[in-house]
């Protein structure tokens, strides 16, 4: 098979990959097999440049930086709908008796069908297939002209390339413009900010901006990074194909084709039938994927649209009915500081109550002080307030001109507002914590729950639900006080028989009995897991030894890096921690102490600290782990400088990435296998 062939069933099969996947929500290979096949067909596009076809999935990538969009004519003017400001059932009404009215029906005449569809809150798109090939992408722009962002809208995944035929049809039309949404999802938006923030990178406003200014980035491939998403709703110049009668004709004729299409739209005839529809999604807002402003309502029948006709640049046979308005203008009264159940410390805004989609709001989340800063909220200023569904309330942007000379600016405490304890925030880290981990009433219900879980102290039956009795009720402050626990308290409790209560205090006193190990863990202390708790107790032998270790003593354990070390500082340097930790011990729970790691151990990769990343020829990830742990050495969940060897197999990720940045030893399988002999005989590399 030649080339041109290979590269031609590649672009086959990854695009019915891609209508699995994105039309069909039914992955049908791994996302590995699916980079090795993207991969193979990018490779030999960019041997062969000449084989390359205007719908290639390898387009979805990005190309080159523009420096400004070309101006696309729209052979159909991109027209709004009038909107119906009257978020009642009356707004049905009032369009069904203007319909009426137009088409001259008397009340004897039947009802009108139309189609109801949902109001997208995101960019509108022009996208334009010529031989069912995509062509071309423009935004509304004017409605007469908008720009060309062909290379940007190829990088959202759910609009295909190249349309599908449909049955009993044996070319596809020669021009047929299909109007959108593009759109992100709540679930993809949050997603986005996670990362960003994570990584120090601007957050989104809000889904609606972020479609629109994913779409307008002149870098494609800063456009290929966010999580977008479309549905077709409409069409605009159209050639060479029989069209169908009705609107909802040409919606299930676009999904055919591969389209994606909203499924919440129906058909329906009246107005009380429209009416429903509004109510029925309108309850159900909240509960959607994505954001919508409104449900629109269109005559259905072609021939009747034809005959209503346009008015003003709007057409008379559609109409949006609108919701109450997501965004609202309030002052922010002050700004208070909550702490989560993690320590996480969350600045809120304090606002002048405000309806906002309905609802009044008099709080919004300021996520961290990084937002506080970069938005530049300060008490006194005026802001506009977004609220989607049962979404938290969030401060979207400060109105500067009309902020008045006293606005203080916000400045995070230094000690916990809850318990008193030490304000402390990670080098990297965007999020401020409260340090009293075990002591904090904040974080009361999470560290208990973790304190007795199976793989901490294994305190069999103290859930979760058991544990909100005892917190609620102010009999359980800190994981001290679970060994003061007394029959008559746990019997006296909502659904807790008297011997389901001698079970659990069994287990409390057997618990007692631990290993260091366990204790490192069930303390809760930030980005120290099992494998790390263990490697530290394998390391010190003693708590008091680890508690008082400074950050270079500590970054001497395998898997602790600086991090690590600086949470394990923040935590033992806490007064209110060591008073818990005091008390523990106090109540009995004790472990095996020893002298701790005295010498390297024995075998040929003692001391070495080894990453795996990829699928290895032979070796299971388990049975590698095996395999270099026998030999003494180490593995490491992530890269760093302190890592020896960085162990790659097929598929290999950024961990690769990661090695190759700091010119670290990257071996194979089959190096790996020859270190461990080599080294194991005797013999240098």
């Amino acid at each position: 098979m030649n080339l041109d062939a290979i590269a031609r069933k590649l672009r086959a099969e990854i695009e019915r990959h891609d209508d699995r996947y994105y039309a069909l929500d039914a992955p049908s290979v791994p996302d590995a097999e699916y980079d090795r096949l993207f991969r193979e067909l990018q490779a030999i596009e960019a041997e062969h440049p000449e084989l390359v076809t205007p719908d290639s999935p390898t387009r979805r990538v990005g190309g080159r930086a523009l420096e400004m969009f070309a101006p696309v004519r729209h052979a159909v003017p991109m027209l709004s709908i009038h909107t119906e400001t009257d978020t009642g059932a009356s707004g049905a009404f009032v369009f069904d008796a203007g319909k009426r009215r137009d088409l001259g029906l008397s009340e004897n005449d039947p009802a009108i069908e139309y189609i109801a569809e949902l109001k997208f809150d995101g960019l509108a798109i022009n996208l334009r297939y010529e031989d069912g090939v995509l062509t071309r992408a423009a935004t509304r722009g004017d409605g007469e002209t908008g720009e060309d962002v062909t290379g940007n809208v190829c990088t959202v995944r759910e609009i295909p390339l190249r349309l599908r035929d449909l049955p009993g049809q044996r070319t596809p039309p020669e021009v047929l413009e299909v109007r959108g949404e593009i759109y992100m999802k709540r679930a993809d938006f949050e997603r986005f900010n996670a990362r960003a923030q994570a990584t120090g990178e601007k957050t989104l406003a809000n889904p609606r901006n972020a479609a629109a200014g994913s779409i307008r980035q002149l870098d494609a491939k800063s456009a290929a990074n966010r999580p977008l998403s479309f549905f077709a709703y409409g069409l605009g110049e159209t050639r060479g194909w029989p069209m169908p009668a009705t609107h909802s004709g040409i919606l299930d004729a676009l999904r055919e084709m591969g389209l994606p299409v909203c499924a919440e739209r129906a058909v329906l005839r009246g107005p009380q039938a429209l009416a429903d529809f509004h109510a029925r999604v309108g309850k159900r807002r909240s509960e959607l994927p994505f954001d919508i402003d409104g449900v629109v309502y269109k005559v259905n029948s072609l021939a009747l649209q034809q005959k209503l006709g346009f008015i003003s640049r709007e057409p008379r046979w559609a109409v949006a009915h609108k919701y109450p308005a997501e965004e609202a203008v309030t002052e922010v009264l002050g700004i208070d500081v909550q702490v989560g159940r993690t320590g996480a410390l969350t600045p809120v805004a304090r606002l002048a109550p405000v309806s906002v989609g309905g609802v009044t709001v008099t709080n919004a989340t300021l996520h961290n002080e990084g937002e506080v800063r970069r938005k530049d909220v300060r008490v006194g200023d005026s802001v506009v307030v977004y609220r989607a569904g049962d979404v938290i309330p969030e401060v979207m942007r400060v109105l500067p001109e009309k902020r008045p000379p006293q606005a203080a600016e916000f400045v995070m405490p230094p000690l916990c507002p809850v318990c008193g304890s030490r304000v402390t925030r990670g080098e990297d880290e965007a999020v401020a914590r409260c340090g009293g981990g075990l002591y904090c009433p904040a974080q009361r219900k999470q560290a208990l729950i973790h304190f007795a879980s199976r793989r901490a102290m294994d305190i069999d039956g103290l859930g979760e639900k058991l544990v909100d009795q005892l917190v609620d009720l102010d009999l359980l402050r800190t994981p001290a006080e679970i060994y003061a626990l007394t029959l008559p308290t746990l019997a006296g409790l909502e659904r807790v028989a008297k011997k389901s209560a001698a079970n659990l205090l069994a287990a409390i006193e057997h618990s007692k009995q631990t290993t260091l190990a366990r204790f490192i863990y069930a303390l809760g202390i930030r980005n120290v897991g099992e494998t790390t708790a263990k490697d530290l107790a394998r390391h010190f032998g003693g708590l008091d030894r680890l508690s008082q270790a400074d950050e270079t003593a500590l970054t001497l354990v395998a898997s602790v890096g600086p991090v690590v070390a600086q949470c394990l500082r923040q935590f033992f340097s806490e007064p209110h921690n060591l008073d818990v930790i005091g008390q523990l011990r106090a109540a009995g729970v004790n472990w095996p102490e020893n002298a701790g790691e005295t010498r390297a151990e024995a075998g040929a990769l003692a001391g070495k600290i080894l990453v795996l990343t990829g699928t290895l020829p032979t070796l299971s990830r388990d049975q590698a782990k095996a395999l270099i742990e026998a030999a003494g050495g180490k593995v490491s969940g992530s890269v760093s400088k302190k890592t020896d060897y960085v162990v790659v197999g097929e598929e290999a990720g950024s961990k690769l990435d990661k090695a190759k940045e700091l010119k670290l030893n990257v071996i194979d399988e089959a190096r790996l296998r020859g270190l461990i002999e080599t080294t194991g005989s005797g013999k240098k590399e």
